[in-house]
């Protein structure tokens, strides 16, 4: 007999942040266009996330004793759920409440927490990420951006690339090589953290198709760290770095990146007054497919709130969630190429603006070849 499936409910108490985080979204975004609230992710708007901290909302999930809210992994899922969805510029605290400020206070000292938690609670330090390089990309164990012990601290040269927001941002969290070659693969591996403001770097930023320049190529010139960069512990920086990527692939990150052009096409499809029958029967489809996922999501949730690590569990949502963020511009575009009725206006730009960036999604946080092989390991299938 096959057992009932029993979906994980989000407790009353973190659900009810809901309203509450609508209505500051409609107080902030009611006149903004669907095609600039569609970059959400790539949206800096410091002002906005520093709105957002005096709510208590960044580092929500982060204790109260470091400036954090020390609300639970399912209130953070309704908060990122519903500015997501609706498509607010979180990207000037996105990388330090989700990843930053989590990764420092599991691996870093209590100066280390002390310093950087409660400033990126009240949206006073951003930050980036280091981690793929010219020549790695994926293969994030082949990177050769090296930081060298000296008497008093670390010596760091090298370069990183695709690194968003990094001439907007304070900070930045490297993975870079302290010991060995890249040929020793995982070993030798260490993270520190930057100040990009040290003498020494420099910051390119790189437009994309959109004209938006969020990604950059970073450059490390010899650049003196003090010996307190070093983030945990020397040589286990891969270990480290796995489990940041699963903080950045287990919540419904990895879900609602096309959302709004799917709010802005069934908006123009209630304007037109007479949506066919295929375009009704791909709404169900979408909603039914983002329905199962967000429930999955939600399970991978749970298992945070429990302690747990679900690092495989993640990498399949993001999988499976990047798949339909990127079909659904193309599924509307079809869509609306069997009508014969002009679309210009917010939906045209919208469509746009997606169908330049969502071949993009299956790279950020992982590219698919990468996290098919995690799960297959994970499931013993190699």
């Amino acid at each position: 007999m096959i057992e009932p499936l029993v979906l994980t409910p989000l407790p009353a108490a973190d659900e009810a942040l809901r309203e509450e985080v609508r209505q500051f979204i409609a107080n902030h975004l009611a006149r903004v266009a669907p095609d600039i609230r569609a970059r959400s992710w790539m949206g800096f708007d410091a002002d906005f996330s520093r709105a957002m901290a005096q709510q208590g909302w960044l580092g929500i999930t982060l204790p109260l004793a470091y400036g954090g809210a020390d609300r639970s992994a399912f209130a953070r899922f309704v908060l990122v759920e519903e500015l997501l969805a609706a498509g607010a510029p979180v990207s000037a605290h996105w990388i330090a409440d989700r990843q930053s400020g989590p990764l420092i206070l599991k691996y870093g000292t209590e100066a280390q927490k002390q310093f950087y938690v409660p400033r990126i609670c009240r949206g006073e330090a951003f930050f980036c990420i280091g981690m793929s390089e010219p020549g790695a990309g994926s293969d994030l164990v082949s990177v050769q951006t090296r930081a060298v012990k000296t008497a008093t601290g670390w010596k760091l040269s090298g370069q990183k690339i695709w690194t968003t927001n990094a001439y907007r941002s304070h900070y930045m969290i490297a993975l870079v090589r302290t010991s060995g070659t890249s040929e020793d693969r995982h070993q030798g591996l260490s993270q520190v953290v930057i100040d990009l403001n040290l003498p020494g770097i420099r910051i390119r930023p790189i437009t994309d198709l959109c004209g938006d320049d969020h990604f950059c190529e970073v450059f490390f010139d010899d650049v003196v760290l003090a010996d307190d960069a070093l983030i945990g512990t020397e040589g286990a920086g891969w270990a480290q770095v796995t489990a940041e990527l699963a903080f950045e692939r287990s919540g419904p990150e990895r879900l609602y990146s096309s959302m709004v052009l799917l709010d802005t096409w069934i908006d123009w499809l209630r304007l037109q007054g007479d949506a066919d029958e295929a375009a009704l029967v791909l709404v169900g489809r979408l909603t039914a497919n983002l329905a199962i996922l967000r429930a999955l999501s939600i399970a991978v949730t749970a298992k945070l709130v429990r302690g747990e690590t679900p690092t495989v569990e993640a990498a399949l949502v993001k999988d499976m969630g990047t798949e339909i963020e990127q079909q659904i511009p193309l599924l509307v575009a079809d869509a609306l190429g069997r009508r014969d009725v002009p679309v210009t206006g917010p939906l045209q730009r919208t469509l746009a603006y997606l169908t330049y960036m969502s071949p993009s999604f299956s790279l950020r946080g992982g590219t698919r070849e990468i996290l098919r092989s995690m799960i297959a390991r994970g499931l013993g299938l190699r």
